[in-house]
């Protein structure tokens, strides 16, 4: 099986695209982390892996290179819901791969579309309205949907984009006078909507969820439920009252604390409960991580959903959230790796044998 593992395309590169747009949501390209895929899909025993850029000219490196299957790890070039478009060129090229379809990989990463199938499942998340762009300066004070929702609450309140990574152009507002200001500041930024979300003074946790395959020591095993795993308490410095964008302050050991399964068993089984319950109601196929975080009366509320965790791998000076505590689960980053193309290969050979002949062929050669 020939796999590329695609990162993140320069829109500034000669022939990655047409005509250079903006990007509403905070470009990166992920190539490190790409390379650490790579390296551990290599030591797994996959002996043709390529490194790929996402761009205009990617369909031509795939068929040049007879690629088999693909695993993403990009979060778009350019333009409008960006984390969809290598999926959707995928699934017009007949190429299967590692993470989302486009539609789930733009409802995840579209924070109000995301909120609205949480509130129409009846799982808790932050209060919000949604700013819409281009419908004139925000004034809440006569905004109906803001008075409905957030009723006398005055605040604080955090200001967010609707599309983005890693905590940028977040802002805590404490009063409803300084939301237009802020939602405005947003706006220039994205050329985007903006979410306004009610502020949960409580502690914040993250915990990953993926498809049932899962790899322990090597070993393959399936569970009868989506696996839940990296429950962990991100760690907030004092007057930190947002967490600090992984872009200003690398995560490192001391700003996550590993949930025990005994003193916080409570929240665990919560957490457990909250992530299974949205990877299956939303018929998700591909690892997430859901950022909750505890209300003025003891609930935990979901805040987010991340469709593209980070996958870097862990190291003593930084570690990405969903390796922060393998090792209680017996696994180690490649058994991560193996668990998430092993889950994916497992799920299109049972349910969409028809879409993957050119995989079944590999199987049948002598």
């Amino acid at each position: 099986m020939r796999i590329a593992v695609i990162y993140g395309g320069d829109k500034t590169a000669e022939g990655a695209v047409i005509n250079q747009t903006y990007n509403p949501r905070s470009w990166k390209s992920y190539q490190t982390v790409a390379e650490d895929i790579a390296g551990a899909l290599r030591r797994i025993g996959f002996r043709h892996v390529h490194l790929m850029s996402e761009d205009m000219q990617l369909g031509n490196r795939l068929a040049e290179s007879g690629i088999h299957m693909a695993w993403l790890n990009t979060g778009g070039v350019q333009g409008l819901n960006p984390m969809a478009h290598a999926a959707a060129m995928l699934e017009m090229c007949g190429i299967p791969y590692v993470g989302h379809d486009p539609l789930s990989a733009g409802m995840l990463d579209n924070k109000h579309v995301f909120k609205r199938e949480l509130q129409a499942l009846d799982i808790p998340n932050a209060p919000f309205v949604l700013c819409h762009y281009g419908s004139g300066p925000f004034r809440p004070e006569a905004d109906i949907r803001f008075k409905r929702i957030f009723g006398d609450y005055a605040g604080p309140f955090v200001v967010k984009p609707v599309s983005g990574r890693a905590s940028l152009h977040v802002h805590l507002v404490g009063r409803t006078s300084d939301l237009s200001d802020a939602v405005a500041e947003v706006q220039r930024a994205t050329d985007n909507h903006v979410l306004v979300e009610r502020f949960l003074p409580g502690r914040e946790f993250c915990i990953a969820a993926c498809g049932p395959v899962t790899a322990h020591g090597g070993k393959l095993r399936r569970h009868h439920e989506p696996f839940v795993f990296a429950a962990v308490e991100r760690i907030l410095a004092p007057n930190e009252m947002i967490f600090t964008s992984m872009d200003v302050r690398p995560i490192t050991l001391d700003r996550v604390r590993r949930l025990d399964p005994v003193s916080d068993a409570c929240h665990l089984s919560t957490l457990e409960k909250l992530a299974r319950k949205v990877y299956r109601e939303l018929n998700l196929e591909s690892l997430i991580r859901l950022d909750v975080r505890i209300d003025s009366d003891g609930v935990m509320e979901i805040l987010e959903c991340n469709p593209k965790p980070d996958l870097k791998f862990p190291t003593p000076e930084r570690l990405s959230l969903v390796c922060a505590n393998l090792a209680a689960h017996g696994m180690g980053y490649d058994d991560l790796i193996l668990s998430l193309i092993a889950d994916r290969i497992d799920l299109l050979l049972s349910q969409r044998r028809r879409a993957v002949t050119h995989l079944t062929a590999l199987l049948d050669r002598p």
